[in-house]
């Protein structure tokens, strides 16, 4: 015997999928689209079905956007000489927070895992030498997570780059190791930020 109605047994599952959403969550939040009004009910359905059909992937730094590029890219009032790399979408948003950093950003959308047969090639670094060959930019910040993973992007990266003019820093250990930019406070990030040093790219 079922315990739930069909649909809204469909419901509680794909919430469940989400991640941190354990069954009781699942359950919680399922009844409480029941008991909301259509209008509020269809309004959320409407901007999920917009998250999937309107984003992609901006041209230029590859960050979210429903244009061909991102608000970040289109702002010509930002640096344009200082690229700040991160491995996503979520670490760009946390450093944008700060608000200390008038930069430009390239996501990576992923890192290097040697032990998991993952390179450089699953990463967007070769849009970033794209970049770094236009002659404009001046300055790489590798923000990657200061963990095993993070350090060896980092280290492929800053290698890639060691025939280049540009100048390449690390963001400052005020986070600490193993930690997620994605998590750090804002005080945390802008220290980091305001400290980067050069990088090691032996």
């Amino acid at each position: 015997m079922r315990e739930f109605a069909e649909p809204l047994q469909k419901l509680i599952a794909e919430f469940e999928k989400l991640p941190g959403i354990g069954a009781r969550t699942a359950e919680r939040l399922a009844y409480h689209l029941l008991k909301i009004d259509r209008d509020s009910a269809m309004s959320l359905a409407r901007a999920i079905r917009d998250v999937k059909e309107r984003l992609k992937t901006c041209q230029i730094c590859f960050n979210m956007t429903d244009g061909e590029l991102c608000r970040i890219c289109a702002d010509r009032d930002r640096e344009q000489e200082i690229v700040c790399v991160v491995e996503h979408v979520r670490d760009l948003i946390a450093l944008e927070k700060v608000g200390a950093y008038r930069g430009l950003y390239h996501v990576l959308g992923g890192r290097v895992v040697p032990t998991a047969g993952k390179g450089v090639d699953s990463t967007t670094l070769s849009s970033l030498l794209t970049r770094v060959a236009g002659g404009t930019i001046k300055e790489i910040i590798l923000a990657t997570n200061p963990d095993a993973e993070g350090d060896a992007t980092a280290l492929s990266i800053g290698k890639h780059l060691a025939g280049s003019a540009v100048k390449v820093t690390r963001l400052a250990r005020g986070i600490p190791v193993g930690g997620s930019i994605e998590f750090a406070n804002v005080e945390m990030l802008r220290e980091a930020m305001a400290g980067r040093q050069e990088a090691e790219n032996k």
